[in-house]
């Protein structure tokens, strides 16, 4: 017993040595570029294979051969993808959506070019480099280690390496050459993963797709490092190794027989599902594969087409056709990437699992060998599978509500692995198996109709899923998470239905699939296929259906037509360009076939002739950041806006619109039952106006258009003030006014809703060992606007944070009226009334200005039909610039369309991080004006502000922070009197 114990042990230190060095290689890299190299296990697979090659086909010494192979090939390998790869990704800003796809498309076009090379059959003659007794392979792993562990302590080039980790962009500036440092990190990355496939080949099936799924299994053992501890990675993959080797030792009879024996040989799986699914996720950062620009709608004629290439196979016979049904099943797999890639942003490594096993539940729902359930028709059996699958996307959707980036890659990556491995793997559960076509569609060319169908139903409801409030819902969490949070979306079970219906969309592909090859095949819904499949859906459009459906025929068609690997080959490079064509080859074609026509000089409307004018005349500069007609539609509405803010107040008639500049936009004055032309209560708001004057000091513009030669004195507090229905003012003109805001209330008709004050009490919130907020108490009371200042690192934004609902502090508690919201999450609490802004813009840029604004409206506090118009039409957004995406609008007008949706929810508290951001002089004056308004309706505000001026123009009690803690509050007056200079600086 002790000898066979000690044969077992010695064979786990051999597999654990082998993922050791995996480990270090994937801990080495990361460190360095900050990048997860999913194509680990493939260049290990090709370094294998040249191996091979050098010795077995060309006759090489083992000597030379490993050589080259270890000393050259493998470093080049890693710094060719440093170089062409990621290097230009980090240059563009290190995107980590693009850095994954571009990952994942090495992976799949290494896969893709050794299946062309070498074949897809498994090779059993790899060169044996070191002997099979495990104490050499131990000592290699173990010398490495210590050798990189020297290096990055003690070592000039560790230093350097330990800066750039730390922080890229500050190491350049400190001298350091990044770039050095990465393609050194890439090299020893590619030389441990060449050293690990050549290890590894004599040992285990050498083929393009077993030895980089297996690789890519250890990954385990660098998340449980969490990518920063060799020898911690060294000891787990030790450790693992000796105690899969040791399960095979165990053979329980009866029903744990076969789960036992599974878990003995992949144990490395369990260890990565743990891993990924239990301990802290790796990766911060979001790596969501979101569209950054404008939804495009695909002309008419592309989809006649594709209906037209569709049809085609109709007539085809024989093995063409047989071929052919396998195109729409797989365009329904695809568009479950494109419910939840495209449509939800999230990362979905794993939809092969899904529809593999909607595959297999047909398949035992057919032949009756379902557990409690009878045969079933072929059909009933497809419907019934799904129904089952569906709910399992759940796996994958859970983690996904708190893992962004890589770590929700792993974890779906993961659940995908750990199925194949599991279920799909396992005789008990698929042998003898095979499935036939529903009843009067077994010929080919029917079953073919009955795809097209089930097809356009997925389309359907693919389409549907962006179209209406769900589908802006999505389009927002997929922009912009936090901010849709903000806006009241219900991000998490947002999530699990993106999920949820992508599983149920992957299971009726996988089922048609299936039923048109008329067996359950495992290796077709291999973890492989779905990173290639979810490479393919991301490069030609993870936003759009028609992509899918090129995806899929581009796919099937290649490998069909060719030697297989032709089609992850395309795939691969198509990914690997990902940097330089971030929208995708679609979008990339178009855009350039509408540039070649932007150099025409367009004709300005009556509008746009009548703004150039007045900018013209009044000397103003137009907020950039967009171009063509787009562009002036904005500063039009910017112009409006801001003029606003020069005039005197809000009144029966709304803001005027005569003119821009120092003139302002009107001179209709205030009067009637909105707010008066003296102010808001009869005192001094008419000094807000600005014009349209950029820097210098406020507070002085702010005199000299009031025409005063003293500022004139703060409004006493007052009680909150009924608001009217805002409605649409003209100037005799014609031109666009502002609006006038009032009513009896913004939420149900004719309600009259208590007030709601937030509270905070005794607020800690600790980081590591820093005190961001020491006991922190604060009140944002209604119809009063209060204010934060302090220095950076006092704990201002962390403060905001535990207000809105983003951040739980350790301890403390924060009510809102008589309800304790501590542990309320962002959007609960902006459905119960608290609504923020952020300080970097929180927009959807795929979305048009309304549909941002309708986001708001929809998932806030109050159902309101026409909480949308007042929005528009209160912050100048119901012009042309309405219907114009979000994306490429100057940052003055997307400032004011985050304000509008935040108000369009009808919320109790309001809470402002830095809104004046991005403005100029004017639109900061109408911004003042528009929340005097609403603390004078009763809603309670709190301004988070560096401007200064600002803050003394707008808040009526103001609170320094330092160090965690409010160190004074108090009217603005007469806080502010008390700062010094270096405080007002800080402030700023």
């Amino acid at each position: 017993m002790s000898s066979l114990t000690y044969d077992l042990t010695l064979a786990g230190l051999s597999v654990g040595s082998a993922a050791a060095l995996t480990g270090i290689g994937l801990i080495v890299t990361y460190r360095a570029t900050g990048v997860l190299n999913f194509a680990h296990g493939a260049i290990a697979m090709v370094c294998a294979y040249l191996l091979r090659q050098f010795t077995v086909e060309w006759g090489w010494p083992l000597w030379l051969g490993a050589a080259v192979t270890l000393l050259v090939v493998a470093p080049a390998i890693g710094l060719v993808l440093e170089r062409f790869v990621f290097r230009p990704l980090a240059v563009l800003g290190g995107d980590p959506a693009q850095t994954l796809v571009a990952s994942l498309g090495v992976f799949v076009l290494l896969v893709g070019g050794a299946a062309l090379l070498w074949g897809q059959g498994a090779r059993a003659d790899a060169p044996t480099l070191v002997a099979a007794d495990p104490w050499g392979q131990l000592a290699v792993a173990v010398a490495i280690a210590a050798a990189v562990g020297a290096v990055t302590r003690w070592t000039r080039f560790g230093r350097e390496l330990r800066a750039v980790v730390d922080d890229r962009s500050l190491a350049v500036l400190g001298g350091i050459d990044a770039d050095r440092v990465a393609a050194a990190g890439w090299a020893f990355g590619s030389f441990t993963a060449g050293l690990t496939g050549v290890l590894l080949a004599p040992y285990v099936r050498l083929d393009p797709y077993g030895m980089p799924l297996l690789v890519m299994e250890v990954v385990a053992v660098a998340v449980a490092a969490r990518m920063r501890s060799l020898p911690v990675a060294v000891v787990v993959a030790l450790g693992i190794g000796v105690a899969q080797s040791q399960l095979t030792r165990l053979h329980p009879s009866g029903w744990a027989e076969p789960l036992v024996q599974a878990v003995g040989a992949n144990l490395f799986v369990v260890a990565l599902l743990i891993a990924a699914l239990v301990l802290p996720g790796v990766g911060t950062r979001d790596a969501l594969p979101r569209t950054a620009t404008a939804r495009s709608e695909t002309p008419t004629g592309a989809w006649i087409v594709a209906v037209i290439l569709f049809l085609i196979p109709l007539g085809f016979a024989g093995r063409d056709l047989h071929t052919s049904v396998q195109v729409p099943a797989l365009g329904v797999i695809l568009l479950s990437l494109v419910v939840v890639t495209g449509r939800g942003g999230q990362i979905s490594l794993g939809q092969a699992a899904y529809a593999g096993l909607g595959a297999l539940f047909t398949a035992l729902l057919a032949a009756g060998r379902f557990p409690f359930l009878p045969a079933l028709p072929e059909l009933t059996a497809l419907l019934a599978a799904v129904l089952l699958v569906a709910p399992l996307g759940l796996l994958t959707g859970w983690p996904a509500i708190s893992r962004h980036g890589l770590a929700l890659a792993l974890a779906t990556f993961a659940v995908g692995v750990g199925v194949s491995r599991f279920v799909f793997a396992q005789p008990y559960a698929t042998s003898g198996l095979t499935l036939s076509r529903p009843a009067g569609f077994a010929d080919d060319r029917v079953y073919y109709v009955l795809e097209l169908g089930l097809l356009a139903g997925a389309l359907a409801a693919t389409r549907l899923l962006r179209r209406g409030r769900t589908g802006r819902a999505l389009a927002a969490m997929r922009d912009h998470e936090s901010g849709a949070s903000a806006a009241g979306v219900r991000v998490p079970s947002l999530k699990l239905t993106a999920f949820v219906a992508g599983a149920a969309l992957a299971a009726l592909g996988g089922g048609m699939l299936a039923m048109g090859v008329r067996a359950f095949d495992p290796a077709a819904y291999d973890p492989v296929r779905g990173l290639l499949w979810f490479a393919a859906i991301v490069v030609l459009g993870a936003d759009n259906t028609l992509g899918a459906l090129a995806a899929a025929a581009l796919l099937v068609g290649l490998d069909a037509g060719t030697r297989g690997g032709v089609a992850a080959a395309v795939i691969g490079v198509l990914a690997v360009l990902v940097g330089r064509f971030p929208a995708g080859p679609y979008e990339t074609v178009r855009a350039a076939a509408v540039r070649p026509r932007s150099g025409r000089r367009g004709v300005l409307t009556p509008l746009g002739v009548g703004v150039r004018g007045r900018l013209r005349a009044g000397g103003v500069v137009a907020d950039g950041g967009a171009t063509g007609r787009g562009a002036e539609v904005a500063e039009a509405s910017a112009a409006g806006w801001a003029g606003a803010g020069s005039t005197a107040g809000l009144g029966a008639t709304g803001m005027g619109a005569t003119g821009m500049g120092g003139t302002g936009m009107g001179g209709t004055g205030m009067g009637g039952t909105g707010i008066d032309t003296t102010g808001l209560g009869g005192t001094g708001v008419g000094r807000v106006g600005r014009g349209t004057r950029r820097g210098g000091d406020r507070r002085r513009d702010a005199r000299s258009t009031a025409g005063a030669g003293a500022e004139p004195p703060r409004p006493a507090p007052r009680a909150p003030r009924p608001l009217k229905p805002m409605e649409h003012a003209h100037q005799d003109d014609g031109s666009p006014g502002a609006a006038e805001y009032g009513g009896p209330s913004r939420g149900l008709p004719g309600a009259v809703e208590p007030p709601h004050a937030l509270r905070a009490r005794r607020l800690h919130v600790t980081y590591g060992g820093f005190t961001a907020l020491d006991g922190v108490d604060l009140d944002v009371l209604p119809g009063r606007i209060s204010a934060v200042v302090g220095p950076n690192g006092a704990g201002k934004s962390t403060l905001f944070h535990c207000l809105a609902g983003t951040l739980r502090p350790d301890h403390g508690r924060v009510r809102l009226g008589e309800r304790d919201v501590t542990r309320l999450s962002a959007h609960a609490r902006t459905r119960l009334g608290v609504a923020r802004t952020f300080q970097q813009l929180a927009v959807f840029p795929s979305l048009t200005v309304a549909e941002n604004v309708r986001v708001g409206a929809e998932q806030g506090r109050v159902a309101d039909p026409g909480a949308l118009e007042r929005a528009l039409r209160l912050f100048g957004l119901d012009g042309p610039v309405r219907a114009l995406p979000a994306a490429g609008l100057p940052t003055g007008t997307l400032r004011r369309v985050e304000l509008a949706r935040a108000f369009a929810g009808s919320p109790r508290v309001l809470l402002l991080d830095e809104p004046a951001a991005g403005l100029d002089t004017g639109e900061v004056a109408a911004l003042a004006r528009v929340l005097r308004a609403l603390a004078a309706d009763g809603t309670a505000l709190l301004v988070v502000e560096h401007d200064l001026d600002l803050v003394a123009d707008l808040a009526d009690v103001v609170h320094v922070m330092a160090a965690g803690r409010i160190v004074t509050s108090g009217p603005a007056d007469q806080v502010l009197r008390t700062l010094g200079p270096r405080d007002t600086a800080a402030g700023r």
